[in-house]
């Protein structure tokens, strides 16, 4: 009786083993090899406690959540990886943050309306929350990558102390906005139609105990940190050996962190929940800088480290096409096939790019 309460069994037993194979130390080739698959398991396991989370607090809080979650993950794993110094360790921010943008803007999002696109012909979705969300994250993007190359208090692309605290106080006071509006003012620009009469449906289904979700999934993101902190080495001798960028390590580092909610994405678009997605997808996008940049900009004024927050030419280059792309993709409210295919193509350019510079 008690194991009806766990099910699936998996999404509760992978991140305890993880949990325990991290203590034993990771060390050798195999429980390297092993580590690896059990970060997977324990990123698929966040996925599906994070979703229980999601159905039983409805839109789009749900989606917010699984953005937060995600978030954490990425800022714990930034941080401590720029503590611990090494090479490197003053773009890794700028990197991963770029890279997660990238990948939400081109990978998921293109996926997303391939896959949705393939199965349903068009896809429909409220593009008022499309826009709410693009107009924040075009400001932040420019706040915090692009405008560090152009000051003059400090040579580019740094900001000086005060600069610094002013960017992460309005990447803060954005995001808030955001939330706010997602949440309170304009709920119903992030909620489908059939999403809403569901919830008018089942008013009391947020009151569902979410206590073995919430600890399920602390625990899920605890160990996905520690065993990607552990296997960094292991990803960054793999990218010098094949003669890549040091930038490739925020590229890989952003997928694995991207993962759960990529997925959860994919399967939103799968059933016709294209709102959904657009709202896992933007709203993870929104997270990741507006409250990771925050974070890494009161660690590096604590520890005084010379945060690298501009993108160059190149960079700048490709998120420009991104967003355009983007904005183009989602202004009529309708999707189809080819939006994701042109996205897909984007997304190559700048992993091959990143690789081949």
């Amino acid at each position: 009786m008690i194991l009806q309460h766990f099910k699936p069994l998996w999404a509760f037993l992978i991140p305890i083993i993880a949990w325990v194979i991290y203590f034993f130390g990771i060390s050798g080739g195999w429980l390297e090899a092993v580590s690896g698959v059990l970060l997977i398991g324990s990123v698929l396991a966040a996925v599906h406690h994070a979703e229980e989370i999601a159905h039983k607090l409805g839109e789009p809080f749900g989606t917010i959540v699984l953005a937060l979650a995600i978030t954490i993950i990425e800022v714990a794993l930034i941080i401590s990886l720029m503590i611990a110094g090494g090479p490197g360790a003053e773009t890794l921010p700028r990197d991963t943050v770029f890279a997660a943008i990238m990948l939400i803007l081109n990978g998921i999002l293109g996926l997303c309306l391939l896959i949705g696109g393939a199965k349903f012909h068009e896809q429909y979705f409220g593009k008022k929350s499309a826009n709410t969300a693009l107009i924040t994250l075009v400001s932040i993007l420019v706040l915090t990558l692009v405008l560090p190359n152009y000051t003059t208090s400090i040579k580019g692309p740094y900001y000086n102390s005060s600069q610094l605290v002013f960017v992460a106080i309005v990447s803060l006071i954005l995001y808030g906005s955001f939330v706010m509006v997602q949440t309170v003012r304009h709920k119903d620009y992030f909620i489908s139609s059939e999403e809403q009469k569901a919830q008018e449906e089942n008013p009391n289904h947020h009151q569902t105990n979410m206590l073995k979700s919430l600890v399920f999934l602390t625990i899920c993101l605890g160990i996905v940190v520690l065993l990607a902190k552990a296997l960094s080495p292991s990803i960054e001798g793999m990218v010098t050996q094949m003669g890549a960028p040091k930038s490739l390590v925020g590229v890989i580092i952003a997928a694995v962190v991207l993962l759960p909610e990529s997925i959860a994405a994919l399967k939103a678009a799968r059933k016709n929940q294209l709102q959904t997605s657009v709202n896992l997808a933007l709203g993870s996008a929104l997270a990741s800088i507006g409250l990771t940049i925050p974070a890494v900009a009161i660690v590096c004024l604590i520890y005084d480290i010379d945060l690298v927050l501009g993108i160059d030419i190149k960079s700048m280059v490709l998120l420009a096409l991104s967003f355009f792309i983007v904005m183009l993709a989602l202004n009529m409210g309708k999707t189809n096939l080819h939006y994701g295919v042109v996205l897909l193509v984007s997304l190559a350019a700048y992993i091959f790019t990143v690789i081949v510079p």
